[in-house]
């Protein structure tokens, strides 16, 4: 298995789960926050895919899947690139999507994209510099393993949030199919 194989399998991980963990959750769960300052489910959800999308398209120089209509159908009240990075409790509070279908729709959109990202890195040189304002410089493959670290601490979060649903409705806790 190459370094390409790897990314897949990890970005696939988080495309299997996802759904899995907002599946069935009523909407005062996906807004459900766990303390005053946290993020609740479906901001989450949505910044998953905001920055694996930002980040791993500009990697290829392709348009953002968020810019092919789902910009408009979500209707946030955010700047139209805007991806959850540094947003107030005021900002987040303002995030008020219920829709888990909405959610998974934009993930599946973006990890297709991410899929295409990858194939297209496939054979090219994975310490090539992206950007170079950073100290070090970041380099095309911590680029990737930054996304993956991101989106999979986000996930968790998910995770967490979701088993306190079910403590508190009596809701049966997900059970986890890969290891």
């Amino acid at each position: 298995m190459d370094s390409i194989d790897l990314f897949k399998d990890s970005f696939d991980r988080v495309a299997e789960e996802l759904p899995r963990l907002l599946e069935d959750l009523p909407a005062d769960s996906l807004l459900r926050r766990a303390h005053v300052t946290g993020n609740p489910v479906a901001w989450l959800a949505w910044h998953i895919g905001r920055c694996e999308d930002a980040q791993m398209a500009a990697l290829d120089d392709r348009t953002e899947v968020w810019d092919q209509g789902w910009r408009e159908r979500f209707d946030l009240p955010y700047g139209p690139h805007d991806n959850g990075y540094g947003q107030t409790f005021e900002q987040v509070s303002r995030f008020q999507v219920t829709d888990a279908d909405l959610l998974t729709g934009y993930y599946a959109a973006v990890h297709e994209q991410t899929l295409g990202v990858l194939d297209a890195e496939r054979g090219k040189d994975l310490d090539r510099v992206i950007d170079a304002a950073w100290d070090p410089p970041v380099t095309a493959g911590a680029r990737i393993v930054s996304v993956v670290n991101d989106v999979t601490q986000h996930l968790g979060q998910i995770a967490y949030l979701h088993g306190l649903s079910s403590v508190r409705t009596n809701a049966p806790a997900p059970t986890w199919e890969r290891s």
